[in-house]
């Protein structure tokens, strides 16, 4: 039996900044697989939209989606692909990505000095379909042990713990489409408790005949064929949302402990943060968006007129667009900030979409630009939004606010500010 591999001891805990910034990205998306591929294509308007190709759509009420079909032999260990999810493995590619992008090695730091928060909006359910199947065909002998975790919404924490021997935080959030920011939040307050380096995020999916069932039961799905007409957010067309898989995860660290590391990229600073729940149906009571990006405007410190861009939430569905377009207008003022919505280049990722989009503002507060709203013909709240539609728009952003919300009355904003050079 060979020696276990000696872990670093772990010093005394420095106090943290109090200060969190983004120092990896890991991203796996329908129209691009890793950071650079899928910034490229969102910034040239590509997207991954197609008609659902992993099963038959013809007999639902949607047909279209955003698929991510990888050659995961190439990409993963063999004796990982029998105990995976579809939704795990791409979880597992967005980890080995962001790790490598921070440089940094879970083994070369302290046992618990890192740890994992992730997001999902059910867990593997493409796994659970095929043991289901054989269950009901074959019979109990044929269903596969690692059913037995394969389908749970915390897998992607365990996996992605187990492979690189990450011992510290960790933990799983489901908040639907809000998710994806949460769990970075939830993260966050880890470094901020004394952990010096944590991953975290949400990546999603796993598209089957099951789980399209139950998406479709929520009567916001699409029905719209046409993948270039499927998803419109803010346009008068819009005719409900597209499901899509994939996320982005993100190596988050306190500024301090990044430095002590000898980092010297840094995406973008956390400053803020805030979720909300809507009231129940009938309560007579505002809606809690526009209570949690004020929460969050206030936590960051930041006044509305400091606000350069706000990555919309943008459903897709009518009432819940112009819900969102006015609590912007109310916030921001008419036309006063620039707002876009690149996930329709991706359709909505559940758990994976608010991270995905964190990814996204990270690297335009980078790169000085505003990605764009692909294929917004009829904007429907010109009055109230400045949609960034068609084409990127330069810009020197210097403050991003994120949107997220999840099905069921979860409202999630982030801050994020671009850091000193």
């Amino acid at each position: 039996m060979s020696a276990p591999v000696a872990r670093p001891a772990a010093p005394r805990r420095a106090a943290a900044s109090g200060r969190t910034v983004i120092t990896g990205l890991g991203v796996v998306a329908p129209n691009g697989l890793g950071v650079d591929a899928w910034w490229r294509a969102t910034l040239a308007g590509e997207t991954g939209v197609a008609r659902v190709s992993r099963f038959d759509p013809s007999g639902y009420q949607a047909q279209v989606a955003g698929e991510v079909n990888l050659d995961f032999a190439r990409l993963l260990p063999n004796r990982l692909l029998p105990q995976t999810d579809h939704m795990t493995r791409l979880a597992l590619v967005a980890a080995e990505e962001a790790l490598a992008d921070a440089e940094a090695d879970p083994s070369a730091l302290p046992e618990y000095g890192c740890g994992v928060i992730t997001a999902a909006s059910g867990g593997g359910f493409e796994f659970g379909h095929r043991e289901l199947q054989a269950l009901w065909s074959r019979g109990s002998r044929y269903v596969s042990a690692y059913q037995s975790f394969a389908w749970f919404y915390p897998v992607n924490t365990g996996q992605i713990s187990i492979r690189h021997g990450i011992r510290g935080a960790g933990g799983a959030l489901v908040a639907e489409q809000a998710g994806g920011l949460d769990a970075v939040a939830k993260a966050r307050r880890n470094t901020r408790h004394g952990t010096p380096l944590m991953l975290a995020g949400g990546v999603d999916g796993s598209l089957s005949p099951w789980s399209w069932l139950c998406l479709t039961r929520s009567r916001q799905l699409s029905p719209e064929p046409d993948p270039a007409r499927a998803y419109l957010p803010f346009d008068r067309d819009a005719s409900g949302w597209v499901p899509g898989e994939g996320g982005a995860l993100l190596v988050i660290e306190d500024e301090d402990a990044a430095a002590r590391r000898g980092v010297t990229r840094r995406y973008a600073e956390i400053a803020g943060y805030a979720a909300t729940f809507d009231p129940r149906p009938g309560a007579g009571r505002s809606p809690g968006l526009r209570r949690a990006i004020e929460t969050a405007l206030s936590q960051a410190r930041t006044a509305p007129a400091e606000v350069d861009v706000v990555f919309a939430d943008g459903s897709g569905v009518a009432e819940l667009d112009r819900l969102e377009a006015e609590t912007l207008a109310a916030v921001f003022g008419p036309r006063a900030v620039a707002v876009t919505v690149p996930k329709t280049m991706t359709g909505r990722l559940l758990g994976g979409g608010g991270s995905l989009d964190l990814a996204a503002a990270a690297l335009a507060l980078r790169d000085g630009v505003v990605p764009p709203t692909v294929h917004v013909r009829r904007p429907a709240h010109a009055d109230l939004i400045d949609l960034v539609a068609d084409e990127p728009r330069p810009a020197s952003p210097g403050c991003a606010l994120v949107v997220a919300r999840g099905f069921g009355g979860h409202n999630s904003a982030m801050v994020l500010r671009r850091c000193a050079a």
